[in-house]
């Protein structure tokens, strides 16, 4: 027995529209989406997985209930925007240049793919509800 692929599943508000930004932004196509809460987006090997957090019940119960009764339905909306991911690609520069007319880089971009101090090239993202997607490249050592 040996484990094969990770498939991340990130929390979003809307599952359509974050299927949206996916697409327009990030270059993902949708393989199947279901408008009451869950989507599969994929972008050559990549595949992700989004799930609907949007369980605002919690927003309008007395905060005595929270206390016998905290919230933990496990959609709560406040769950979106908490999540990261990385994923492997094997030209973190080209697809810097793609994602920079998009909007979707991470704010605290320095206008070009990052080397770090363990081996990769990085770009950071930011999806339409604030996970935090990071593109690498292992960096080939001499």
């Amino acid at each position: 027995m040996r484990l094969t692929t990770t498939v991340p599943a990130l929390p979003v508000r809307d599952v359509v529209r974050a299927v949206e930004a996916y697409e327009r932004t990030l270059g993902f196509g949708a393989v199947h989406v279901d408008p009451d809460g869950f989507a599969i987006v994929v972008r050559d090997d990549a595949e992700l997985h989004l799930w609907q957090a949007a369980d605002t019940g919690w927003r309008r119960r007395p905060p005595t209930d929270l206390v016998d009764s905290p919230v933990r339905s496990g959609a709560e909306d406040f769950l979106a925007g908490t999540v990261s991911c990385r994923i492997a690609c094997s030209d973190v520069d080209a697809l810097h240049a793609e994602l920079a007319p998009t909007g979707a880089l991470h704010p605290t971009d320095a206008g070009r793919a990052t080397d770090t101090s363990y081996g990769t090239r990085e770009v950071a993202v930011l999806d339409l509800d604030g996970n935090l997607l990071t593109f690498f490249e292992q960096m080939v050592t001499p």
